[in-house]
């Protein structure tokens, strides 16, 4: 956001730097105005009074002149109706009159006044500016407005895109899960509209995702009535032993699913960890391991978050396993990380992931290429596995192991640095 601030910010000195090389341009060549020319003839009008006449002898003119150039503390000059100079004082006027009449001409260092008189004569006057003065305090005089409206304008484009970063920090919160995420309304200009916009939208976005949770959750439950009586019809229903014990495990694994379900909307609706406590995450691992007979081993690290949580994360990474990683051995071990961190590998010699698949086998029911046949697919037991490890503030990940099999990898933060 500090770019957007730098771009804007620049945007404005540069018209502001523009706008005072035309103002100067404009000054110093400036077309003469009408009242400009009413001037000059008026003061035509009053020189051609306070004058000697053409009748009257050079020297009473170039005294009058004298005196007009003390008083007023100009260059003045008379020319004749032929253009050749009758009196002047000071050496900056030129020889000849110059060819417009009635004019006002600004120049750097002084002011030039060229007008007619009545008789036919050019009376002309030059007023120097004083040093420091004209273009050179001019372009001073817009250096330090310049200056003083940079400086002012900072704070305001340093207010509007911190208005700004605010609202992009809003709009993160609402895409990483936060749905009570809100942008503070200020002003009533266009980002105050926009904040508002985005509100707006975040209102009908939470309705809608708690609308279809309170349905998933409902449904969840209502499952559970009728698959407990369809298992207790299983076991009163006659039959071989065979039938009975492949719909039993079909109905379990529709209770494992409706109980995941479940599992998933409390995690989507209860963000990161709430309950939070010391957990030996090498002694939970052995735990759950002598329940999959699964060789454990590692250092004993304790980290802080929910167990009841992290034993689901545990036993839904060994089920997977077990059910995914062929015939040959499962591994499981604890290892301290660098950055106080913890990690648990589950591994196992099974048939592999493939590449294309690593990242989406953690969506929920996600079917690999040519399952469908099996009727095999990987459910919503790695998805939770992956929103444990992030309501924990890490993160799981699957990568291929060194030899053949698969490495289920989730990263934690310890306790006990």
């Amino acid at each position: 956001m500090r770019r957007l601030a730098f771009q804007i910010y620049m945007t404005v000195v540069g018209v502001l730097l523009l706008f005072a090389v035309l103002v100067l341009l404009t000054w110093i060549v400036h077309p003469q105005a009408p009242w400009e020319r009413d001037f000059a003839h008026e003061l035509g009008a009053a020189a051609a009074e306070i004058l000697p006449g053409p009748d009257r002898p050079t020297e009473e003119l170039q005294a009058t002149l004298d005196r007009l150039a003390t008083r007023l503390q100009i260059d003045v000059a008379v020319f004749d109706s032929g253009g050749e100079q009758l009196a002047a004082t000071g050496e900056s006027l030129p020889d000849t009159p110059l060819r417009r009449r009635n004019w006002l001409r600004h120049q750097a260092r002084a002011t030039t006044v060229t007008l007619p008189l009545p008789d036919g004569r050019t009376f002309v006057a030059r007023r120097w500016h004083p040093r420091g003065g004209g273009a050179t305090a001019f372009l001073l005089f817009l250096g330090l407005l310049a200056l003083a409206v940079a400086i002012g304008a900072w704070p305001l484009v340093l207010r509007l895109t911190r208005r700004l970063e605010r609202l992009r920090q809003r709009v993160e919160d609402l895409g990483g899960g936060d749905l009570k995420a809100r942008a503070p309304v200020e002003g009533r200009d266009e980002v105050a509209q926009l904040a508002s916009s985005f509100n707006r939208a975040a209102d009908r976005i939470e309705r809608l995702v708690e609308s279809q949770r309170r349905v998933l959750v409902h449904a969840s439950h209502e499952l559970r009535s009728p698959l407990a009586r369809l298992r207790l019809s299983l076991e009163m229903m006659p039959g071989s032993e065979a039938q009975k014990e492949r719909a039993t495990r079909d109905v379990a694994e529709l209770d494992g699913i409706i109980d995941e379900v479940l599992e998933a909307s409390r995690l989507e609706a209860r963000g990161p960890a709430a309950r939070r406590e010391p957990v030996d995450l090498l002694a939970l691992l052995a735990e759950e391991g002598a329940r999959h007979d699964v060789d454990v081993e590692g250092e004993a690290v304790v980290i802080s978050g929910d167990p009841r949580l992290l034993r689901r994360l545990v036993r839904n990474l060994l089920d997977n396993a077990r059910r995914h990683g062929g015939e040959g051995p499962i591994e499981a071990r604890v290892e301290r990380s660098e950055h106080s961190g913890v990690r648990l590998l589950v591994l196992d010699r099974g048939p592999g992931v493939a590449e294309g698949e690593r990242e989406r086998i953690f969506e929920p029911f996600h079917r690999p290429a040519g399952s469908a046949e099996t009727g095999q697919g990987f459910g919503l037991g790695l998805a939770l596995v992956r929103q444990i490890a992030r309501a924990h503030g890490g993160e799981a990940q699957c990568r291929p192991r060194e030899g053949g099999g698969t490495v289920f990898e989730v990263l934690l933060a310890r306790e006990d640095g």
